[in-house]
């Protein structure tokens, strides 16, 4: 009985947080200053209230469970990407593996033509937000006109007793190319570093998160340029592989999805957090279960084609124990 105790008591101390993109989770309304109109139900994905409300209910299934198995609770913190406004996260919230759970979140509409926002859900028993702005990326196309790209959000707050600052991204698309567009997200990396410093001119040692599908390796240019600063870890270094990755295109892995820390979630000092895992969220039933692409993420579009999946991206997540 008391190995049972102790047991449970340790579990209680560990927190998950979690990134996961949400592959593209608009509501049906047409929203004329974006381009959503495939995402409507006379577009050419007939996207309907049903399949929203599927979704809405697999994807806060899938959130309900992350880290479950070694927390016994919900995580704490949930950074997600691919969210279209305000509407969408409060319907996701609402969705019944969610609703019970105290949740709210920050948001803010960027300047994305799609439409596509950054946003954090936090758990309001572990997190308390003091400040969060957008952090405008201001990128230049080929053609000199600005690449109206998702903003970086920026979340300062109490994670129980201890002050945090957190980055939640979803970084340029290779979609013109992965070495054509490397320098917007090596911008992006840039973009935090200078506001970091900003930071540190009145704090001595911030507490960092960093979040986000960043549209690159752990091993690429834009991500080594933020790890240059000594005080960042990136513990998805470990779990990148060829057989095993947060999203897979024509039967390859990557890993661009990613939460990346600072040195200081290495301490035990009372009240403050410790680093103790991260891992990607690949659960069976988050995968396709046969065919050329079995154990790849069951996606909720393959092209026009409704497969009503989950995301084609897997949620990855880490876990900080508190000490006491």
């Amino acid at each position: 009985m008391l190995f049972s105790f102790l047991k449970r008591k340790r579990t209680n101390r560990l927190h998950s947080i979690v990134f996961y993109n949400l592959e593209n989770l608009f509501d049906t309304v047409d929203d004329p200053d974006t381009l959503d109109d495939d995402f409507t139900p006379t577009g050419i994905k007939k996207w309907s209230k049903k399949r929203y409300r599927k979704k809405l209910y697999k994807l806060a299934k899938t959130l309900s469970k992350v880290g479950l198995a070694s927390s016994g609770k919900p995580p704490a913190l949930i950074g997600v990407a691919e969210v279209e406004n305000a509407e969408v996260l409060q319907d996701l919230l609402g969705a019944e593996p969610l609703r019970k759970t105290d949740y709210a979140y920050v948001h803010y509409d960027s300047p994305d033509e799609r439409g596509i926002d950054t946003a954090l859900i936090y758990h309001k028993e572990h997190f308390q937000v003091l400040h969060s702005e957008p952090i405008p990326l201001i990128i230049q196309n080929e053609d000199g006109e600005r690449d109206t790209t998702r903003d970086i959000l920026y979340v300062k707050g109490k994670f129980h007793e201890e002050e945090v600052h957190i980055f939640v991204n979803h970084w340029p698309s290779r979609r013109d190319g992965d070495v054509e567009t490397d320098y917007k997200r090596i911008k992006a990396a840039e973009t935090i570093g200078h506001f970091m410093t900003q930071l540190e001119t009145e704090l001595p040692d911030p507490n960092y998160i960093l979040m986000g599908d960043f549209n690159d390796e752990p091993s690429s240019k834009s991500i080594q340029t933020l790890m240059q600063r000594d005080s960042l870890y990136n513990p998805m270094e470990k779990l990148h592989s060829p057989f095993r990755g947060s999203a897979n295109y024509r039967r390859s892995w990557s890993l661009f999805d990613q939460i990346i820390v600072s040195h200081n979630f290495f301490n035990h000092q009372k009240g403050t957090h410790s680093f103790a895992h991260a891992n990607i969220f690949d659960e069976r039933f988050l995968t396709q279960w046969k065919g050329s692409y079995k154990g790849t993420p069951f996606r909720t579009y393959a092209g026009r084609k409704y497969l009503g999946g989950y995301s084609d991206h897997f949620p990855v997540y880490i876990q900080l124990k508190l000490n006491t």
